[in-house]
């Protein structure tokens, strides 16, 4: 492993590499264009002339355009966490918490993601689990499902697998509908959904299954 390598953020994630100045632009200036553009849409050449490097510098520091997508991806997740965070923690019970989570799903997908979720927008081009980046795509699902089912169990304990699931679906298909753009306020119906299904759960009236 070279000095600009490091592991992953998560046990058996995929490698990382240290960021440079020079590394900082490139990814900049390619988590953009493959927001707006996607991921195969986007080759290195166009990357380097945004980012105001070379070629070769960008392959100095990545040494592929998978390793790039890699920390594209990984850098909107470690964002998405750090954008969440204070929502959860101004939240006080369980159910604030959930119901905090999507508010800070509309406010993020209002300012950062206007084309939609970006793993699931990266999954419609990388669906081979063989790619270095699927790791980051399914791993930021799986702990979003994590802490949701989390959150749960402090509401229905019995329950919690099925309640964390179906929070989840909510909140995708929130975020889902949101990027495509079929009618407004996707997110905040998603959120009115999931407290009357946390409503019902604490009445003992669903997901106790």
């Amino acid at each position: 492993m070279s000095e600009q390598e490091k592991g992953g953020g998560e046990p058996g994630g995929p490698r990382r590499i240290v960021m440079t100045p020079g590394a900082r632009r490139a990814l900049d200036a390619a988590g953009r264009l493959f927001y707006e553009r996607g991921i195969h849409a986007v080759g290195v050449d166009l990357i380097a002339a945004e980012a105001g490097v070379t070629k070769k510098t960008l392959y100095d520091r990545f040494g592929s355009k998978e390793q790039l997508v890699v920390e594209y991806l990984a850098d909107r997740d470690e964002r998405w966490r750090a954008f969440l965070a204070p929502y959860l923690a101004d939240a006080g019970t369980a159910r604030a918490r959930i119901l905090a989570v999507f508010d800070a799903s509309r406010d993020w997908a209002e300012g950062r993601s206007s084309k939609g979720c970006s793993m699931v927008n990266a999954h419609a081009e990388i669906s081979d689990p063989v790619h270095p980046a699927y790791a980051v795509i399914t791993g930021q699902k799986t702990w979003m499902l994590a802490l949701f089912t989390d959150l749960a169990r402090e509401i229905a304990p019995r329950g919690a697998q099925h309640l964390g699931r179906t929070l989840m679906l909510l909140h995708e298909g929130g975020l889902v509908a949101h990027g495509l753009r079929i009618f407004p306020g996707a997110v905040d119906q998603a959120r009115a959904d999931a407290e009357e299904l946390l409503r019902a759960a604490a009445a003992g009236d669903s997901v106790d299954r």
